[in-house]
């Protein structure tokens, strides 16, 4: 993080790099849902997955917009809302 006084033009902080573990789980969760032959199963998980995408898009779009203004506030300068 950068001095209080100093502007930060950096989205480093914003580069996803997941673990090797990560990467694993993942690509389990990935071989269940392909191996997977029950419509039903794959049509709820369908279901959930657009619900969960949605709640996280508003969720991150909210906190960038709270970062974004904190950044404005520390940097001194000023957000129109």
């Amino acid at each position: 993080m950068p001095p209080r006084n100093e502007v930060s033009n950096s989205f480093d902080w914003m580069v996803v790099e997941p673990t090797l573990s990560e990467q694993f789980i993942l690509e389990r969760s990935i071989r269940e849902i392909e191996d997977c032959d029950n419509i039903d199963v794959l049509s709820q998980l369908c279901v959930a997955m657009a619900r969960q995408q949605w709640h996280q898009g508003k969720l991150l779009k909210q906190a960038i917009g709270q970062i974004s203004l904190l950044e404005a506030v520390l940097s001194g300068g000023e957000q129109k809302p």
